[in-house]
């Protein structure tokens, strides 16, 4: 059996399917192995940190305000990991910095922080409310969409509003959620 130290190593060995072998094993070490992980996070090699947050996704003694940070990363591959990570433990006290990264310069980290917000519900609507009546259309496209996806009737009211809009996408996304609400016959006009 292998100890901490080598499975670690196997992590960041550059060696994809290693480093996929490994986290199974590293994640039996539970919560012993947290520490480690984290300090990886703060290693240079991006490849490094996003290894180091890809297992702690998957671990079930990851902490919310230890994966928080890591949505700061330098790296939109870090980032992104971390917002995957969220959406694997989601949680209200990530409320704040998920909003923040729907406007993260990669979209892919808007997206999955989206879909960390929508694994987080019903708590996450106020916020995601407040974005669509103060951000730009590249925030309010993956809010509108994380509100479509927790289907709360609360933003029955803003997608109304966005069938008017000029964006084409805001108009898809509201009609996708009124339907989802049942509230598709309400806004037909003859």
């Amino acid at each position: 059996m292998k100890d901490l130290q080598t499975l670690l190593a196997d992590l960041v060995s550059g060696d994809d399917a290693r480093a996929e072998g490994s986290i199974p094993l590293i994640l039996e070490r539970g919560e012993a192995a947290i520490p480690a992980l984290l300090g990886l996070t703060r290693a240079e090699s991006v490849d490094t940190r996003w290894w180091a947050v890809r297992a702690l996704a998957e671990s079930p003694h990851a902490r919310t305000e230890d994966l928080v940070p890591l949505l700061k990363d330098s790296s939109c591959e870090v980032r992104a990991a971390a917002a995957l990570a969220l959406c694997n433990h989601p949680d209200e006290l990530a409320l704040p910095d998920l909003v923040a990264s729907l406007s993260d310069e990669d979209a892919l980290v808007s997206g999955l922080a989206g879909n960390a917000l929508v694994k987080i519900g019903g708590p996450a609507v106020p916020a995601l409310l407040e974005v669509m009546q103060t951000s730009p259309l590249k925030v309010r496209i993956p809010a509108l969409r994380a509100l479509v996806e927790i289907k709360d009737q609360r933003a029955i009211p803003v997608m109304m509003k966005c069938l008017e809009d000029d964006s084409a996408v805001l108009q898809y996304w509201a009609r996708e959620g009124l339907e989802r609400l049942g509230m598709d016959m309400v806004y037909i006009k003859p």
